[in-house]
């Protein structure tokens, strides 16, 4: 089945319907690089902490062994797995073990935008 046709069934699907995950990797919309883009979220606060890459193999070492093993580093552990409605963005609801961002910060949207200004709302920890 094409890719496109996967998640058009997927569409109008009643609850509790599944495919094998198999099939459903094969119609992900990776991208040009083989990756796709993967949003980090707190479990329990629902704290968006990140936006990473996933390339195939990632994503199954992932489900496989519930440690988030991203395109470049790793630093959670898996709670859930969602699969947007055409298959071209993750979703992943995590445990976080330490800081979300490289510089430090517990996440990576510290970066506050209003009508004229951007504002960094947390500082680099020292």
């Amino acid at each position: 089945m094409a890719a496109h046709a996967f998640w058009l069934q997927l569409e109008s699907a009643d609850a509790g319907h599944t495919v094998p995950l198999r099939e459903a990797l094969e119609a992900i919309a990776w991208n040009d690089a083989g990756l796709i883009p993967v949003i980090a979220q707190r479990h329990d606060s629902g704290e968006v902490l990140m936006l990473a890459w996933m390339n195939r193999r990632a994503l199954e070492e992932t489900l496989a062994s519930g440690q988030v093993c991203y395109w470049s580093r790793s630093r959670q552990r898996l709670l859930s797995a969602h699969l947007d409605c055409d298959g071209d963005a993750l979703l992943l609801k995590v445990e976080q073990l330490g800081p979300a961002c490289h510089t430090g910060r517990p996440n990576c949207f510290y970066n506050d935008l209003d009508g004229e200004r951007l504002r960094v709302a947390v500082s680099r920890p020292a």
